[in-house]
């Protein structure tokens, strides 16, 4: 695990984002590691764009990644100590449209998934998708 130094700015500039945003804030919620394919399902948006979101959450020294097999697994940085306050923080934000609500319900039943505690599926959605054709 790679950890990058980050001024404050750099780190505001990075949560700017409402998917960004989104992403911190199921992963802070859970304290899992998610791979792109589960961010996928729970968030509902396309891996290409997710991926370069994940991208700029790690350049910020928000996320740190692993690779295992196939899957890259995501989780948030908890060092230095003030990026706890800040997840805090993001977990707290008003919700009115219930958005993040959805996404952190859709999450947690992506993670009832896992085998043997990892991703074994692959992009749910997109089967979905294929069987509906």
């Amino acid at each position: 695990m790679q950890l990058i130094a980050t001024q404050p700015e750099n780190l505001f500039q990075a949560l700017a984002d409402q998917t960004r945003l989104r992403i911190i804030r199921v992963l802070a919620a859970t304290a899992e590691e998610a791979c792109l394919c589960e961010l996928v399902d729970s968030l509902q948006e396309p891996a290409y764009k997710l991926s370069r979101h994940l991208k700029i959450l790690r350049q910020a020294g928000l996320l740190s990644s692993q690779k295992d097999g196939r899957w890259v697994y995501h989780q948030v940085v908890s060092e230095p100590e003030y990026l706890d306050a800040l997840y805090a923080t993001v977990r707290v934000l008003p919700d009115p449209d219930r958005i993040y609500q959805a996404d952190l319900a859709r999450f947690k039943e992506r993670m009832c998934l896992r085998e043997g505690g990892r991703c074994r599926v692959g992009i749910l959605s997109d089967a979905l998708k294929a069987e509906a054709k």
